[in-house]
């Protein structure tokens, strides 16, 4: 009889145990089933927010370069113009915007008096949206046209602006070139009628530099012609600093030119 309950009591007490650990399996697949989701529903949210952020900036990039409509009003007359963002900036700034109105109006730059809700835009540099302009803002302008004569040597200058900014690029790919020489981008072989290469298109930059120095200096500007001489003068500091840019690369060359020689004349031995 003893025997017998004794068998009942360690069955029950197995089935206990059975039971107890049965309960504690479920929960805890059900806790691993909630920290699953948990997880799941947290990296949701946080790719969410991360395509929101995402399509946030693209808007602001697209809307920053297609740029805006501004009208700027000056003696009686209005002009829309659309500002887009220029010289690599990301959005429009006070530079762009007096550039434009300078080939609408005719009034120069450096002669400029932009107005907008009573204050002037000085800093040339500094986006309009932090001036509050927005799309279809209106500006004022104050500020005289050149004469005729005068707006006759600036397109002068202008172009001779503009062939200094293509033989400027023809520099920054001479010195890409040479940087590349120089880190080991091309066969030791190879290297010194590369390099040879390089010194006459250094030369030949040199020469278009300086033919665009003696057109600048054809140009007869009367004293009252103040915009067109503070161009000119603008113009000429500039591409002296080119030309002490090639002067620098020329020597760099005759420089690398003279180690690989000496290397060359060292392995020979």
């Amino acid at each position: 009889m003893k025997k017998k309950i004794q068998s009942r009591v360690a069955r029950s007490e197995e089935m206990a145990q059975r039971e107890e650990v049965a309960r504690t399996e479920e929960m805890a697949q059900r806790e691993e089933v909630a920290r699953t989701e948990e997880m799941a529903q947290s990296e949701e949210m946080a790719r969410s927010e991360e395509m929101a952020r995402s399509e946030e900036v693209a808007q602001s990039e697209e809307m920053a370069a297609t740029g805006l409509n501004v009208t700027v009003s000056h003696n009686n007359e209005k002009h829309n113009l659309y500002v887009t963002p220029q010289q690599g900036t990301s959005e429009p700034v006070v530079q762009d915007l007096a550039q434009l109105v300078e080939e609408a109006t005719g009034v120069p730059v450096a002669f400029q008096k932009l107005i907008f809700k009573g204050k002037s835009l000085k800093e040339m540099e500094q986006p309009l949206s932090a001036l509050g302009i927005q799309n279809g803002c209106r500006v004022m302008l104050i500020g005289k046209k050149n004469s005729l004569e005068e707006q006759v040597e600036l397109k002068k200058l202008k172009d001779l602006e503009k062939a200094v900014e293509k033989i400027a690029n023809q520099l920054e790919e001479l010195n890409k070139d040479f940087a590349g020489i120089q880190q080991g981008f091309l066969a030791k072989d190879l290297q010194a009628e590369a390099l040879c290469r390089l010194d006459r298109r250094v030369k030949a930059t040199i020469e278009q530099f300086m033919k665009i120095l003696e057109e600048i200096d054809t140009l007869i500007l009367p004293e009252n012609f103040k915009d067109s001489r503070l161009k000119r003068k603008g113009l000429v500091t500039k591409v002296q600093a080119f030309l002490a840019e090639c002067d620098t690369v020329e020597q760099n060359i005759g420089q690398e030119t003279e180690r690989l020689q000496s290397t060359n004349f060292a392995l020979a031995d």
